[in-house]
């Protein structure tokens, strides 16, 4: 009798790779009813149990291994980014039309920024720490971009903004580009962080305006950083302050539970 072999099964690693990050993502947003039972029996997959080093069976552990996981998580979306892929553009036709607000408040708690005496601070690992005022800014050049915003609640829009080029501003200001974070603080008391290979991507615009007009104020005037690449809370609006560094710095959202790379 010839006894065949078993025919071994043809596995994707990328693609099994991208769903379990995918899977991880989504199960540890916060408010996502499933995400500790997930938790649960996702973790006991491949060791990963043990890679946390902690008990699955109380809250606390639980939210430890959350927290681990997401950073695993950060690390492949990092590995798997790719700095020279666009995101999809649009033309004017497809603007969404109001284009939504979206905060961590309601639209009756919106800030006002005094335009005259606003000035953007830059901090950190850069040459030049001079404060920013929004008419050199506006001198600098300007690029316009529609893409769009996807939302981590479900939603998403198409908007037009313009400004300066991220990267372009960085080197400007003598920024090291081998730091690992670009961190943001808000006049809405916001604030965010990426990784250095974000900012420096073609499509993140320090963005001063929105559909040809100066940006209002219920889309975070005097300016906010706009990245096609990520979604929507690592935007952030209002921006006071901009500094470069080597410590993990964190983020308003980030701090109670949301993955950090933020990649849409």
């Amino acid at each position: 009798m010839t006894i065949k072999p078993t025919p071994r099964l043809a596995i994707d690693g990328d693609a099994v790779l991208k769903e379990a990050v995918s899977r991880i993502s989504h199960a540890s947003k916060p408010g996502t009813p499933a995400r500790r039972e997930f938790l649960r029996r996702s973790l006991t997959l491949g060791g990963l149990a043990m890679l946390t080093g902690c008990s699955l069976t109380d809250e606390a552990s639980v939210d430890t291994a959350l927290s681990r996981i997401s950073r695993i998580n950060d690390d492949v979306q990092g590995w798997l980014f790719d700095p020279n892929r666009l995101a999809p553009t649009y033309p004017d036709s497809m603007i969404t039309r109001p284009f939504p607000f979206n905060a961590y408040y309601g639209q009756d708690q919106i800030r006002e920024v005094e335009e005259s005496s606003f000035r953007l601070e830059v901090t950190g690992m850069v040459a030049d720490k001079r404060k920013w005022s929004l008419p050199e800014l506006r001198a600098m050049p300007q690029i316009d971009q529609v893409t769009r915003h996807i939302c981590v609640e479900g939603w998403s829009a198409i908007g037009k903004w313009g400004g300066v080029s991220f990267g372009h501003f960085l080197r400007r200001v003598g920024a090291d580009l081998s730091a690992k974070y670009v961190g943001f603080k808000c006049a809405d008391d916001y604030f965010t962080s990426i990784d250095m290979a974000t900012a420096l991507h073609s499509q993140t615009l320090l963005a001063l305006t929105y559909d040809g007009q100066p940006l209002p104020p219920k889309y975070g005037f005097p300016m906010k950083l706009r990245m096609p690449t990520k979604l929507g809370y690592k935007n952030p609006k209002h921006i006071q302050a901009i500094y470069v560094t080597n410590m993990y710095p964190s983020g308003y959202w980030e701090d109670q539970g949301y993955n950090w790379f933020g990649g849409s």
